[in-house]
Parts: structure tokens; C-alpha cells; sequence
């Protein structure tokens, strides 16, 4: 990893700019951050590009004979660490969702932005792939563009390799969804024969391009919710990158400080902290919404303090009560109620995964069909909808029977499933009149294949009222 060369400055936003994007008269101030390569820059490269080869080496990967991780919403199963959940597993998929919000809270409440600055993909390619590229072949253009006009070949040059990234990550990200062995073969082919997946995948380069080429630090700053949530997630004693205003202030040149009388923070007001911001905010004007934590105003910092003589960390992580002088409180509430719950409810997803069957039945709700009929015998009919869901990793055949009196007509048994599918059957059950109370009736059916239960479901079924006569 080389980090590029970042000896010129460029001069701070002026003060009429009414946000980091954009002047007071409504045109966008484009932003080029120039990366200052201290400690913190080089791990964040590491994590960059060890989640980047996450991300496209993933899909490949297998866990017992599927996929590491799978969402397939066309089919409505989701694989994680080779267990697949179908979409009728409302409680594992519901514990599993509620487990990631927890986690995100925590390391909110303890680590601040972390995921911004170090692990959202939209900061890891940004910072770690676009940008570097955008650096790379726009040269002396990037550092200072009016000086520096840009030739055209290296704007289609830049654009050019924009696109063949964008695509590797849109062919990637469907991946995701629909699993390498598909997408291999997708690619194979001629898009006319797969209209629908080759639309998908334009549209998703489409999208990153505006995104990185153009829509960039705006995501962070605009259209992205977590940092309105800030003040819900974060409290006074959250780690954040902040300055160190009492030991700052007043900033600005020592010797003319000191011809007026006045006694000089160890700020210097370089504004290095603000070009190489890739969000174009002053961090020396608190913690704002737009920052998102990724540390390269601490090292453009550090390297300006190393400099002039004087101690590093006049930026640094702290929480807000540090920054202020104050003492902080790592033991808080929610610092004890987020990991209790999320115990809990870690607790409870891998009890309910560990005793789930290899097979499940379900009942469906039917629609638009006639209650139920009454047979010639008098006996009463009822169509039922089921579900047969084959959680292992080869074909398996079923068979269902009624628990108790009555019998089912059921042409389409025994069945087969396919390995990790669910299957919707129609069945008839016929029970004698006498059974039912008050118009309802409860049934009881157990799945089986070799004369081994898999799972039991129960059910309501409608009769009449109360036999004629009575």
C-alpha cells in the first residue's frame, strides 16, 4: 500500500459555503481530500482491502454443502453459515434482525461511528478504490485543478475503469442474491436470454457509477439515515474523533499571537484536518453529523504536531466528556442493557435453530374456495392447503396422515421435495359430521417418511353448524 503524495495543500472552504458541498449560491463544492497516511490510515487500508476480497471471494465459499451465505428472495430462503431459513421461519429471521440492530446499537453506544469510518462500503470503495484511482490518473489535476487543466483521454481513461469496477461489483452483489453457479452461467449466455438478471446488474453499475463517480460524500452527508440517529445511539461518553478545543485554542500563527498579547494554542490552523476530510467538515467546530469517524483528521494532525514540536492527539478518539476535561463512565445503562439483550436473543436464535427438524408441515390460509362440502355419506370435505418444507441437503419423500378419525384423499403422495425447498401441496380431509362444535372442527397431521415423524401441525377446519335434525 502506497499512499499518495500529499505535500500540496488546498485552501479551506470559504466561510460563505453554506454546507462542505455546497456554496451559498447553490452550486456543489466538489471535494478531493488528500489521505494523510499515519497509523490510522494504514490499518483502515488493511480492513478496506480485507473486506473488499470478503465481499467478492464469499459468494464462492460453501458450509456443508451450501452456500457460506445466500439470500435468495425469488425462492424466499436466506442462507447464513450454510443453515438455510425460509421466509415462513418468521421467528429465527425476526431474532436474527434483531440481533444485528443490537449489535449495531452497542457498538454505537461504546465505539461511535466505527462502521462509518472503517467498514461501510460506501467509505471502504470511496476511500480505498475509487479515489485512489481518481488520484492515480488525474495527476497533477487532482491536486490543483485550475492550475492543471485534465485531458480528455484520461477523463474517458477514469470513467472507463469507473465502469469496469462498478461492474465486477454489480456482477458480485447479484451474486449475493442469486448464487455463483447462476451467475456464471448468466454470464455465459447472451442477455436476451436472461433479460430480467442482466437488467438487474446494469441498473446496479448504473447506480454505482452515479454513486461513486458523482453522487460520493453526498451519501454520507444526505440520503444516509445512521447519522440522524446519532443523537439516539451516541451519548456523552461514546467514543467519537473529536478536537481538543482547551488545548487548541486560539489557534492560529504563535508569533503573531503572541505580538497581540495573546497566548497560542497548539492549533496552528493549517486546515490539513479539513482537506483531508472526505465529508469537507471542520472538526474543530464539535462533533457533527456529517463526520463519520474515519480518522484522517487525527492523522493529518499528528503529522502537523510532529512537525511543529508538540505533543500528538490535539485530535484524537475520545468521548465528548474527555474532550471537555470531564470524567467518563464506561458502565451505563446502555452499555448493561444492549448486551444483555443481545445475549438473549442470541440465546434464543441458536436454541431454535439447534431444535428445528429436517422437515417441517404447515398449514396455508385458504382463499376464495367453498368452506367445505357435505359427501354423500354425509361425511364433511374440506380442501386444505399445505406446505412441506425440506430443510436437509438432498431430495427427501414425505408422506402426511391424519391423527384420529376421518381419512385424506392426497393423489399427489408420497412426495418428493428438492433438497432446501418448500412446496405447496392440496389435500382433501374427510371426517364424519358428528366431530364438529359450533361450525369448527381441529384436525392433526403428522409428515413422514419412513416411519419417521418429522413434525406435527394442527388445524381448523369448517363443518356445519349442527346436523339436521338435532
Amino acid at each position: 500500500m502506497v499512499c499518495p503524495n500529499t505535500q500540496t495543500s488546498m485552501p479551506p472552504a470559504p466561510d460563505e459555503d453554506v454546507l462542505a458541498t455546497m456554496r451559498a449560491d447553490g452550486s456543489r463544492r466538489w471535494l478531493r481530500p488528500k489521505p494523510a497516511c499515519g497509523h490510522f490510515w494504514k490499518k483502515r487500508a488493511v480492513v478496506a482491502w480485507v473486506l473488499m476480497a470478503l465481499f467478492t471471494i464469499t459468494p464462492w465459499l460453501r458450509w456443508n454443502g451450501q452456500p457460506l451465505f445466500l439470500f435468495d428472495i425469488t425462492a424466499r430462503r436466506f442462507t447464513f453459515f450454510g443453515t438455510t431459513f425460509h421466509a415462513d421461519e418468521t421467528l429465527p429471521l425476526a431474532l436474527l434482525v434483531l440481533s444485528i440492530f443490537l449489535t449495531i446499537f452497542l457498538l454505537s453506544a461504546l465505539l461511535g461511528r466505527v462502521w462509518c469510518g472503517w467498514a461501510c462500503p460506501q467509505t471502504v470503495y470511496m476511500e480505498f478504490l475509487y479515489r485512489p484511482i481518481e488520484r492515480l490518473v488525474e495527476g497533477k489535476h487532482y491536486q490543483n485543478p485550475a492550475r492543471h487543466p485534465l485531458p480528455k483521454w484520461r477523463v474517458v481513461l477514469k470513467y472507463a475503469i469507473f465502469l469496469v469496477l462498478s461492474l465486477h461489483l454489480a456482477n458480485t452483489f447479484l451474486s449475493w442474491f442469486v448464487g455463483t453457479d447462476r451467475m456464471v452461467e448468466w454470464t455465459r449466455q447472451s442477455p436476451f436470454e436472461n433479460p430480467g438478471p442482466f437488467m438487474v446488474v446494469a441498473v446496479t453499475t448504473g447506480l454505482m457509477m452515479f454513486d461513486f463517480a458523482f453522487w460520493r460524500e453526498q451519501m454520507c452527508t444526505l440520503a444516509c439515515p445512521y447519522a440522524r440517529f446519532q443523537s439516539v445511539l451516541l451519548d456523552r461518553s461514546s467514543l467519537v474523533v473529536g478536537y481538543d478545543e482547551k488545548r487548541g485554542e486560539p489557534r492560529g500563527n504563535a508569533r503573531k499571537l503572541a505580538s497581540q498579547g495573546v497566548e497560542a494554542g497548539d492549533c496552528v490552523d493549517c486546515h490539513r484536518c479539513v482537506t483531508t476530510c472526505p465529508t469537507g467538515i471542520d472538526i474543530r467546530k464539535g462533533l457533527q453529523l456529517e463526520c463519520i469517524a474515519c480518522t484522517q483528521c487525527i492523522d493529518a494532525c499528528d503529522e502537523v504536531m510532529d512537525k511543529v514540536g508538540k505533543p500528538r492527539g490535539l485530535i484524537r478518539y475520545g468521548s465528548q466528556d474527555q474532550l471537555e476535561g470531564h470524567s467518563t463512565q464506561f458502565w451505563r445503562p446502555r452499555v448493561i442493557i444492549y448486551p444483555l439483550l443481545l445475549i438473549g436473543i442470541l440465546s434464543l436464535l441458536v436454541y431454535t435453530v439447534a431444535t428445528r427438524g429436517e422437515a417441517q408441515l404447515d398449514f396455508l390460509r385458504a382463499r376464495g374456495q367453498i368452506p367445505y362440502r357435505t359427501l354423500e355419506d354425509g361425511s364433511i370435505s374440506n380442501l386444505v392447503h399445505i406446505n412441506i418444507t425440506n430443510r436437509t441437503n438432498e431430495p427427501a419423500t414425505y408422506d402426511v396422515r391424519l391423527k384420529g378419525e376421518g381419512e385424506l384423499l392426497k393423489p399427489q403422495f408420497p412426495l418428493t421435495v428438492p433438497a432446501q425447498t418448500a412446496q405447496d401441496v392440496n389435500i382433501h380431509v374427510i371426517v364424519p359430521a358428528e366431530g364438529f362444535e359450533q361450525g369448527r372442527r381441529e384436525i392433526q397431521m403428522e409428515l413422514f417418511s419412513d416411519d419417521k415423524v418429522h413434525d406435527t401441525a394442527k388445524r381448523t377446519i369448517l363443518g356445519p353448524l349442527q346436523l339436521n335434525g338435532s
